[in-house]
């Protein structure tokens, strides 16, 4: 995963937000805001966009496999996390000022391989990895910043299962895990 600085950071950030208020008017200083357009934005990349208010979610979508640039993957995911997110209702124009975005990129994902659920919860690194977990169409994902919510392995996993679907007990050697890591950046 390539490391990004924290201007490039900030890049991010302020692309997203643009394209989240560029859905209101031309209102927002974000929106006319000139932004720099280096060449890394058009290689391919996996974001996720979260939005919190007031350190509660507000809105989080994101891709889990680059498919196509970083640019439109993050204008698309932002304008999603405020607009579509199934759980919330769209963002009221109101609503901009107060809330801060969060860009996460995700690394390549990589299958877990092991014999049981207690081999796969030893395998996890609390804090480090983001997890996918599908089962037939089933398939759900937990970035990393959940562990902070969800610190041990076995309520990360169940939390997980009943985000697919599935009650938090299932088990199948069917199931299928994999992991991926996030570089992070976010407003103050």
């Amino acid at each position: 995963m390539s490391l990004h600085t924290p201007d490039q950071g900030r890049l991010l950030i302020a692309l997203a937000r643009q394209a989240i208020a560029g859905e209101f008017s031309s209102e927002f200083d974000e929106v006319n805001m000139e932004l720099p357009h280096p060449d890394w934005l058009d290689q391919p990349g996996a974001v996720f966009v979260t939005l919190t208010q007031h350190g509660q979610l507000r809105g989080c979508i994101g891709s889990l496999e680059a498919h196509r640039s970083l640019i439109d993957d993050l204008q698309s995911n932002a304008r999603a996390a405020a607009f579509k997110d199934p759980r919330f209702p769209p963002l009221r124009r109101e609503e901009l000022t107060g809330t801060r975005v969060e860009v996460s990129l995700l690394s390549p994902a990589e299958p877990m391989h092991f014999a049981n659920e207690a081999d796969a919860l030893a395998q996890l690194r609390p804090g480090i990895d983001g997890v996918i977990l599908e089962h037939g169409w089933q398939r759900a994902t937990f970035l990393p910043q959940v562990w902070e919510q969800l610190p041990e392995a076995h309520e990360f996993i169940s939390h997980l299962k009943r985000k697919a679907g599935l009650a938090a007990d299932f088990w199948s050697a069917d199931l299928r895990l994999s992991r991926y890591q996030v570089e992070k950046f976010k407003e103050a």
